[in-house]
């Protein structure tokens, strides 16, 4: 009984969301190429007299190469620097002098700037923009304050957190060829070997219009942002890209097995799996039922991860699953797990593969099915809601080789995922000899040396 009070609940949902859908539905999403191969993306979005603009350069750490990781992120740094005609970190002064915001960000598979402002400065974000995407000044003293700042900066959040810790050791050994193997801020002694010229020449080979997509979503006509886009950036040069190899990674034939003992309260755990990623929106399958597997795992409080782990059988005082179906790498489904005090982690590792076991043997349920597709049309909703939301949307789809306005195609591609596909992905990608795992042994903390 009550698994059919769940049912109606979920079901109940989803058909209130998919109700409201429409009444959201976002306008449709114009697409342009300028002369010199830029690509601009607009949405329109009259509900309030602000703009969402982005520059995303298809040019993450996936990019890089050994010896010289983190050069993404560290001209991400640089790109505040300034230009011959706007000072060193007067770029943002203006943004905030204009009601605005602006930021940037560095993923694995891209480099992308924003800024967030009135309608009317559209032209203001844009002209600073292409001046920096053309006219960047790199030089040694900058660049040698800033180094320091990224050196610090992996220190607090990597080298000091031993959850990062974990990740970093646990990517480097679920990838033995492909580059997501390294950390987008880069190895230390990396950063610390880096030069001003490493970062020109990232710049000079990626930072140009053919490699890059602007994105602009809010209170705006297509065509004056289509007119404003080739007065700026229509002027800056050709510059030709760089061969991309395609790069895979090996199948993997046996566990991978690593322990990391660093300054810690409780044991975690990560295990991972190499499975697809969406490269066909209308055709693919397997990457939608992945989607919904890692939502029945862990996709809200009923799920069976935290309901199992850590209610029932208190093994973890946390347990989730990830999947993320959009890159231009390959994809990995990873389950994690912070450990109770009092427990075994033989015992907690055993427990998350059992959850898998238990969904490639006998299925899901009907009302964990209508809960997920529930939840795939509230994301949905809520992610349309958001101006910022959907241009990041936007750039992630378009950086991925996906079109970016397939997002209605996706959700309902999701709706039409099978408790039979989710029980087949559960049974083909999660054997034990394509199992890479990372377990976090805590040891006493000791007193950190003096940093130089």
């Amino acid at each position: 009984m009550p698994a059919t009070r769940d049912l109606k609940r979920a079901a109940t949902g989803a058909l209130f969301l998919l109700c409201s859908l429409p009444a959201l539905a976002a306008d449709p999403i114009a697409s342009f190429t300028l002369e010199n191969g830029m690509r601009v993306l607009v949405q329109q979005d009259r509900r309030a007299p602000v703009i969402v603009s982005m520059v995303w350069y298809r040019a993450g750490s996936m990019d890089e190469q050994n010896g010289l990781t983190g050069v993404a992120h560290v001209l991400e740094h640089m790109m505040f620097k300034g230009t011959a005609d706007t000072p060193p970190g007067e770029f943002s002064r203006m943004v905030a002098r204009a009601g605005g915001r602006d930021n940037a960000f560095t993923n694995r598979d891209y480099t992308a700037y924003f800024q967030q402002l009135h309608k009317s400065k559209l032209p203001l974000a844009l002209r600073l923009e292409a001046d920096r995407m053309r006219n960047l000044v790199l030089n040694a003293e900058e660049f040698a304050k800033e180094i320091r700042v990224v050196m610090e900066e992996r220190r607090l959040r990597t080298d000091d957190q031993p959850r990062s810790l974990l990740y970093e050791t646990f990517m480097a050994s679920a990838f033995k060829a492909h580059p997501y193997r390294t950390p987008v801020i880069g190895w230390m002694g990396d950063l610390q070997n880096m030069t001003v010229d490493d970062a020109r020449q990232w710049y000079e080979r990626w930072y140009t219009p053919a490699n890059a997509t602007l994105v602009v979503v809010g209170d705006v006509d297509a065509g004056e942002v289509l007119e404003e886009a080739r007065r700026w950036f229509g002027p800056v040069p050709v510059r030709a890209l760089p061969p991309r190899k395609n790069m895979t990674e090996p199948v993997q034939r046996a566990e991978r097995r690593t322990i990391l003992h660093a300054p810690a309260e409780l044991p975690q755990i990560l295990m991972g799996w190499h499975v697809p990623v969406l490269r066909d929106v209308e055709s693919d399958w397997e990457s939608y039922a992945l989607w919904v597997l890692s939502s029945v795992l862990a996709g809200n409080d009923a799920a069976r991860l935290p309901r199992a782990l850590v209610r029932e059988q208190r093994v973890a005082v946390s347990a989730n699953a990830s999947y993320d179906a959009v890159g231009r790498g390959p994809g990995l489904f990873v389950l994690s797990a912070t450990v109770a005090r009092t427990q075994d982690i033989a015992r907690a590792e055993e427990a998350l593969l059992a959850q898998i076991r238990g969904i490639a043997e006998q299925g899901i349920s009907p009302g964990e099915l209508a809960r997920t597709r529930a939840q795939a049309v509230a994301a949905q909703v809520f992610q349309r809601d958001s101006m910022f939301g959907r241009a990041m949307q936007m750039g992630a789809l378009d950086n991925a080789g996906l079109p970016p306005g397939s997002v209605d195609v996706q959700v309902r591609r999701l709706q039409e995922v099978t408790a039979e596909q989710v029980q087949a992905v559960a049974r083909r990608f999660f054997s034990r000899e394509a199992m890479t795992i990372a377990v976090l042994e805590p040891e006493l903390a000791v007193p950190a040396p003096d940093r130089q």
